[in-house]
């Protein structure tokens, strides 16, 4: 087997991933019965590293990433604004698959299919070797990431553990309000520490 390119000369990588159609009868079958769009987000200059589940229906419209409500609530909690966190030269976002992976019957987001991150996972990985900040967004990431089996409320109670390089997040779903109202010190404590971490990203010293 001939050696993996390194990643600087991983160029196409993203369009590839874009070509990807391993899905396609897996979506078929679902209830929105819709074709594969992987949305993939990413550049080897990126110093923050959103890692998510999969991309909604919005994004899927769209092929930008939390291009809807989810991510109006997660800009605001790393404080930035649309242009910078779509700045793909300082923002890399890699969900656990690239695809909108559909509905099931009740109406709900069906689970990110594993065989996006079998095939894709490590390849992007490799080539994000500038970034300084890991933020995790939801139970998926904290296990993909971290191996984490807890609920996601014990995870990102002990952000702590893993700030100020890795910030644990619940999903920023407007589903969540009820959480974020019960534990306030997520907004209190934790979001002040991530926006400090994020600036210093967008605004580097010299």
């Amino acid at each position: 087997m001939p050696p993996q390119k390194p990643a600087a000369s991983q160029p196409d990588l993203p369009q590839e991933i874009a070509r990807c159609r391993l899905c396609a009868p897996r979506f078929a079958a679902t209830r929105t019965a819709h074709s594969p769009r992987p949305v993939p987000w990413f550049h080897p200059k990126a110093r923050i590293l959103i890692a998510g589940q999969a991309p909604g229906l919005r994004v899927h419209e769209s092929g930008r990433p939390f291009d809807d409500r989810s991510g109006d609530r997660l800009r605001d909690w790393l404080g930035i604004d649309r242009a910078t966190f779509h700045d793909q030269a300082l923002l890399a976002c890699v969900p656990a698959a690239f695809c909108f992976p559909g509905y099931d019957a009740k109406g709900s987001d069906l689970p990110p299919p594993k065989l996006c991150a079998e095939t894709w996972q490590d390849r992007v990985m490799t080539t994000l070797s500038a970034v300084k900040l890991t933020v995790l967004v939801g139970g998926y990431a904290h296990r993909g990431h971290l191996g984490l089996k807890t609920s996601v409320t014990e995870n990102v109670r002990h952000w702590r553990d893993y700030a100020p390089a890795t910030f644990l997040l619940p999903h920023p779903s407007w589903r969540n309000t009820g959480w974020l109202r019960k534990n306030p010190w997520f907004e209190q404590e934790l979001l002040p520490e991530l926006r400090r971490s994020v600036a210093a990203c967008v605004t580097p010293p010299p």
